[in-house]
């Protein structure tokens, strides 16, 4: 058995394909986790992998990197099989291979799991695909009704294992086995290894080398942790009103994924007026060791890192560190949050969340065995509170510390030549001291960042404006008429004929968007009718939408400038084949009628219940 922490330098020691490494750069990976590293090398070798590892130790990448690199994508077929206990790890499983697979053209990921429409199902896995992910009893279902094949599998995993046996799934799983090609390479990862497990293992896997991961589940016992929930487009936001209020603020460590994004975030704050740098790989050593001095001798606030390029900083006066982005897995976050509470002090870490995300903050209290509380917003008056109190303050220490005769004569001559009381020239003074820095936020810092609002599905969301009544797309119904509404209706009329094209908007689902306001907003502001708004497919932090191909440069650049939720969309027409994923242009009319279907399932014949439904899985 192999019981390790250790990690190598980098991926490219794994003899990982250039499109993997790739598409790791792009996300944010920069060296492989201990699980990563002990189990991508013999499972690209062939061998069979018995695992024990808690979750969110990264074992998603352990076993999907050397699945994709075996998968032929010239080949439609199902050649690798990924079983989860719950539908949600399906769905993870599935997305992760998706954004590793990213410079694979042609791969395609299919999750199958319960609640979701057999149908829909029915008709994907006819058009093919090379890996499927999903729960055990709606993989029996596809095997039962020989709508899933397997005879041309080669690749095997079985993911927490031992909550599909908590969850009673170890018998299907079994059947499943059963119905698989024997010459299969098999990979099982499991938190714990009982008996059951282990069994199933034996007889299942051909001499497979076991890998137990030591989980980093300490934490310092002197840092106080919290998470803050907020949309990507409002992060750096949040961020700053958070440092502004924190007290006993001294210096802090901010934590990004790529090496890309510390200059990026730093660059942001230094705009602010924070004392800031980035450190990240791409640096020399000495410029490293020049970043860390600076902050150890307080020239430097706060160090925007990677997970990489932090290892080693010990430095006293960090009173915080910050999860800007969530890491990648639970020993990196213990990693990260160790650099504060040293030397007796007492340290805070902050983890910002996207909703996207919840489930990882379950993932790292699990795994840390720490409650992690919510920090709430500050909001506008607070900051501008903090503010003032800050200014007081200096304002009485000059009073007590500073020799003020001379500034008194300027004071009392003004009063006297100007006919102006003390208190206006005071009010003066205090409006040119704090331009810099207003002491009231303006603008759209002074915008109150509400909570993400809760996600629903597209049922409920039906549902619901089926109670009060209304139609999606009638936001704004009850504004009074526009100024230029004569010019809008012009410009509806210029847009009645051609075709759409597709172009990308820089708000999606991290920004809480929702597609009616999307419709609302180009329909009104842009003068665009919504029968020439065609589809509109969100992603997490953009989407994309159809409108005509022939807008006249002023209504494009209204659309750049146009916000939704505080965010400018900065529209622009998409490259052909930029998105894939999406339907392709289509001429410009009237929206097509919804298909209505007859009673309850679209797919039963008769009363009779399908065979498949007999169970509950």
């Amino acid at each position: 058995m192999t019981t390790t922490n250790d990690t190598p330098i980098s991926f490219e020691q794994l003899g990982l394909k250039p499109v993997l490494l790739t598409a790791l750069t792009e996300v944010g990976y920069e060296s492989p986790s201990p699980i990563q590293a002990a189990c991508i090398p013999p499972l690209l070798a062939g061998h069979d992998v018995l695992g024990e590892a808690q979750t969110g130790t990264g074992k998603t990448a352990a076993f999907a990197l050397p699945l994709l690199q075996k998968i032929d994508v010239t080949r439609p077929v199902p050649q690798a099989l990924v079983l989860t206990p719950t539908r949600e790890l399906a769905i993870q499983v599935a997305e992760a291979l998706q954004r590793y697979a990213k410079h694979m053209p042609g791969f395609h990921v299919l999750p199958v799991y319960g609640g979701q429409s057999m149908v829909v199902q029915l008709r994907q896995l006819s058009r093919g695909a090379h890996v499927i992910v999903g729960t055990p009893g709606r993989v029996m279902d596809h095997l039962e009704r020989k709508s899933l094949t397997l005879d041309k599998l080669t690749f095997m995993v079985l993911d927490e294992a031992d909550e599909m046996l908590r969850m009673g799934f170890i018998d299907d799983v079994k059947w499943i086995l059963e119905h698989t090609p024997a010459s299969r390479q098999t990979a099982l990862f499991s938190a714990t290894m009982p008996d059951v497990i282990r069994r199933v293992a034996h007889q299942h896997l051909r001499n497979p080398q076991e890998i137990k991961i030591r989980a980093a589940t300490s934490t310092v016992t002197t840092t106080q942790q919290f998470y803050c929930q907020t949309h990507g487009g409002q992060k750096i936001e949040a961020l700053t009103r958070i440092m502004e209020v924190e007290a006993d603020f001294d210096a802090a460590i901010i934590f990004v994924r790529t090496k890309l994004a510390t200059v990026e975030l730093a660059d942001k704050l230094e705009a602010r007026g924070y004392a800031v740098a980035a450190l990240n790989g791409d640096m020399t050593q000495g410029l490293r060791e020049q970043v860390i001095e600076r902050l150890k001798s307080g020239s430097l606030d706060i160090v925007v890192a990677t997970d990489v390029a932090a290892r080693g900083i010990d430095v006293s006066r960090i009173s915080h560190v910050i999860n800007y982005d969530v890491p990648n897995d639970t020993e990196a976050y213990v990693h990260r949050i160790g650099r504060t509470g040293r030397a007796g002090r007492t340290g805070r870490a902050i983890l910002f969340i996207t909703p996207r995300e919840m489930h990882m903050l379950k993932v790292i209290e699990r795994a840390t065995r720490q409650k992690i509380a919510p920090l709430a917003m500050p909001t506008p008056r607070e900051v501008a509170n903090r503010r003032v109190a800050q200014f007081t303050q200096q304002i009485l220490d000059t009073l007590k510390n500073e020799k003020l005769d001379f500034f008194f004569d300027v004071i009392s001559n003004m009063e006297a030549d100007h006919n102006i009381g003390a208190r206006e020239i005071a009010a003066a003074l205090t409006w040119l001291s704090q331009r810099e820095r207003p002491l009231q936020l303006t603008g759209a810092s002074a915008v109150d960042l509400a909570p993400p609002p809760a996600r629903h599905d597209r049922q409920s969301e039906r549902s619901d404006r089926s109670d009060r009544g209304e139609r999606s797309f009638d936001r704004g119904n009850d504004r009074p008429p526009r100024e230029n509404r004569e010019q809008i209706l012009e410009k509806r009329r210029t847009f009645a004929a051609g075709d759409l094209a597709r172009y990308r908007i820089e708000v999606g689902r991290n920004q809480g968007v929702l597609p009616k306001e999307i419709v609302g907003a180009i329909a009104n502001e842009g003068g665009i009718d919504g029968k020439q708004i065609g589809q509109i497919n969100l992603f997490d932090d953009f989407s994309t939408v159809e409108l005509p191909a022939n807008l006249p440069a002023d209504v494009l650049d209204v659309l750049r400038r146009l916000r939704v939720r505080q965010f400018a969309l900065k529209a622009r027409i998409t490259e052909p084949g930029e998105y894939p994923d999406t339907r392709p242009p289509r001429p410009a009319g009237p929206p097509r009628a919804k298909k209505e279907w007859g009673g309850k399932s679209d797919f039963r014949g008769g009363d009779k219940k399908p065979e498949w439904k007999k169970r509950d899985r």
